[in-house]
């Protein structure tokens, strides 16, 4: 690989990895913390939305972006062709 090709990998790496953090952080802390008391207005299963973000929604959202992760980064090394086989 090319110092222009690793440069632009370790670019749309970081940039993947921002974007996903940027996700978690939403809603982790505001939707779980700072937003909590105007989404608890929302009812789901009896327990207010905030409380939900806080309890369960972060943890599903981190498990999905987990999942998210290795999948768009499968296809970042497909298309640097640096993947394995």
């Amino acid at each position: 690989m090319s110092n222009s090709n690793a440069a632009d990998y370790w670019r749309a790496n970081i940039r993947l990895v921002l974007t996903l953090l940027s996700i978690w952080f939403v809603v982790s802390y505001l939707f779980g913390i700072i937003l909590a008391e105007p989404l608890n207005s929302i009812r789901i299963g009896g327990a207010g939305l905030g409380f939900w973000f806080a309890q369960q929604g972060s943890i599903y959202t981190f498990v999905a972006l987990i999942f998210i992760y290795a999948k768009k980064m499968n296809a970042l090394d497909r298309k640097f062709d640096v993947h394995e086989d």
